[in-house]
């Protein structure tokens, strides 16, 4: 049992962004995040406010809410930059894939671009001083960003295969399957569905590991609904049989 209140605050933030991701809360407890208010005195140096903007970037771009994640991104850009912690890269690192996402939507694209540009400047920063957390993420951001410019295919494979590689090296199981998940979606964006659906079937395999439900059964929908040119020829041949099968009684 922790005694400091402070420090049940930051469990508390850490704990719901964990449910959330595993099961949305269904059968995680998600208490909610500590309301601070201005100048209260458990948080006079706003750091536990910080942390609670900077876990919202996070769990909102895992959920798939890319308004959400921008507005929570802007609130906190201040704590984004060269020399701080490790959680405010990470933030910085999603609210640049997020800008991505906004492009591709064709949402405020000036801007999100000079978004993607600066995440991808404070990932080279990070993964100057620590290549172990941060090249995967690096790679990743690259890997978005010329694979949206459409101007070079071998350079995005080798940007993605590299952040897959990088992020298994490091243990980083949930940042593995996303940028699997990221690849399979480029190579269906091309119409390359065998492709998209080996990467798919990659990032469900490596949700699965992570543990998180709602992950698994986005990548599963995915997997579902991808044109029948992606099935091995094997699996199309057994398909048609046993159409015809079915058929014939």
């Amino acid at each position: 049992t922790y005694k400091s209140e402070v420090t049940r605050n930051f469990l508390r933030v850490f704990r719901k962004t964990v449910s959330l991701l595993i099961d949305n809360g269904e059968a995680t407890s998600t208490a909610a995040d500590p309301c601070i208010g201005v100048g209260d005195l458990n948080d006079q140096n706003r750091k536990l406010r910080d942390a609670v903007l900077q876990h919202s970037v996070i769990r909102c771009y895992w959920s798939g809410h890319n308004e959400r994640c921008r507005n929570f991104g802007e609130k906190c850009k201040h704590l984004f930059g060269q020399g701080r912690q490790s959680t405010s890269y990470i933030a910085q690192f999603f609210f640049g894939l997020n800008a991505v996402d906004l492009i591709k939507k064709r949402k405020q694209i000036n801007k999100s671009k000079e978004v993607v540009q600066a995440a991808i400047v404070a990932m080279k920063y990070a993964a100057a001083n620590s290549a172990w957390n941060f090249t995967n993420k690096l790679r990743l951001l690259e890997a978005e960003q010329v694979a949206h410019t459409k101007t070079n295919h071998d350079r995005a494979s080798i940007l993605y295969e590299a952040s897959i590689k990088s992020a298994k090296r490091s243990g980083f199981v949930h940042e593995q399957g996303l940028a699997c998940e990221k690849a399979a979606f480029y190579y269906q964006r091309g119409r390359n569905y065998q492709k998209a659906r080996e990467y798919f079937q990659q990032a469900r395999e490596c949700y699965q590991v992570w543990g998180s439900s709602i992950k698994v059964a986005f990548i599963q929908k995915e997997l579902d609904g991808l044109n029948p040119d992606a099935l091995p020829v094997s699996a199309v041949t057994e398909a048609v049989h046993i159409k015809i099968g079915t058929n014939s009684l």
